[in-house]
């Protein structure tokens, strides 16, 4: 490890220190350029699309939030106690709850992308390859689109999105501001942006609303090649590191994990809500304490689509879990069955489907120009 802390296996990821911009000016550098980012960078014609043109996505479509739930009522654990459900029993007041629920799904959403635009801006000022200070940049891009897309979003249905939690804004800060370059690429190109994935999946099989369907879709195109970047890192780092820089990331790891895990599924961060609806916020938790026993949790970690899932075999994949936090992960997933998966992600057919969209829709586009000329 350097004296900075950073622990750099592969000159592509060598970093200097965000206020030394004089380093960027070695004229050796500007001679040396990675080629391993390449084929992301050059797919971006391919999965471009623009949040301010209706031919891509128009956010005028309605939905009704009032007499209709966005998602099914089944997703929303609260509502599985007696206590909830018994309170909440007038149909309108359900569909507000329920649809309240989401927003704070989507608004943590909306702040994770915002901390990624920031983080992914950030590398370009320590990366000194320029392949992948290129890419880097070229994620900032698309990040910005992203917030840009879910604000829209948000406004349309809610009107504005919910604070982002204490638990999430803290890990992002913590992400973001960390000098390790090893820090931010875990935390969020492997596991920030693998909740994303596993999030922008199952929203995107439950969701009723097209409008909400088809920007998940397009935000995915986006984010399986983020992912991908994360992927590169860990081949090229995590065979070649020493026993005590492998116990560094791997509990940097657990912890990103942990927090992630406590933000999403912890009602505790969702106290405001319930109160909103004259709801006790402290029977709320024991009641869905008392539902949620271990195996009932293992059981909703087993569906292919749930967001954890994708956590945990992003981590796996890439060799980062060992014997010393196995454990810990096999309380919430069946890691055998993850192994014998294969690396396909969930998303990535979604994704996919959005690329071959997002094809036909810029050359439609594009086809009038080519004809004059």
């Amino acid at each position: 490890m350097s004296a900075d802390g950073n622990i750099t296996k592969d000159v592509i990821y060598d970093a200097v220190a965000p206020d030394d911009f004089e380093a960027m000016l070695d004229l050796d550098r500007y001679g040396a350029r990675s080629d391993a980012f390449d084929r992301i960078i050059a797919a971006t014609h391919d999965h471009f699309w623009d949040p301010l043109d209706p031919r891509y996505i128009d956010f005028a479509e309605p939905f009704d939030m009032e007499n209709e739930m966005i998602v099914p009522e089944r997703m929303i654990v609260a509502l599985a106690t007696d206590y909830v459900s018994e309170a909440l029993s007038d149909w309108k007041t359900r569909v507000r709850f329920v649809n309240q629920s989401v927003l704070r799904s989507f608004s943590s959403i909306l702040h994770g992308e915002q901390g990624a635009l920031n983080l992914s801006a950030s590398l370009c000022h320590v990366l000194k390859d320029q392949g992948a200070q290129e890419y880097a940049a070229n994620q900032t891009r698309e990040e910005a689109r992203h917030v840009t897309a879910f604000a829209k979003y948000i406004k349309a249905r809610w009107g504005q999105p919910a604070r982002c939690g204490p638990i999430l804004q803290n890990l992002l800060v913590e992400i973001i501001g960390s000098p390790e370059v090893y820090k931010k690429i875990v935390g969020m190109q492997m596991l920030v942006e693998g909740l994303a994935m596993g999030a922008f999946a199952t929203f995107y099989n439950e969701l009723r609303d097209p409008l909400g369907k088809r920007l998940l879709q397009l935000v995915m195109t986006d984010e399986a090649f983020h992912h991908r970047f994360g992927k590169i890192w860990a081949d090229r780092t995590i065979p070649h590191l020493s026993p005590a820089e492998h116990e560094i990331v791997e509990d940097w790891a657990a912890h990103c994990f942990q927090t992630l895990l406590f933000n999403l599924l912890m009602p505790s961060q969702q106290r405001d809500l319930y109160e909103s609806f004259g709801l006790d916020p402290d029977r709320v938790l024991r009641e869905v304490s008392a539902i949620m026993t271990t195996e009932k949790r293992r059981e909703t970690m087993q569906d292919q689509s749930n967001i954890f899932r994708v956590l945990v075999k992003t981590l796996l994949n890439a060799g980062i879990i060992t014997e010393r936090t196995r454990a810990f992960y096999a309380t919430y997933v069946d890691l055998e069955e993850l192994k014998r998966e294969g690396d396909r992600m969930v998303g990535d057919d979604i994704a996919d489907e959005g690329v071959r969209y997002l094809k036909e829709v810029n050359f439609r586009i594009r086809r009038p120009v080519l004809a004059a000329g």
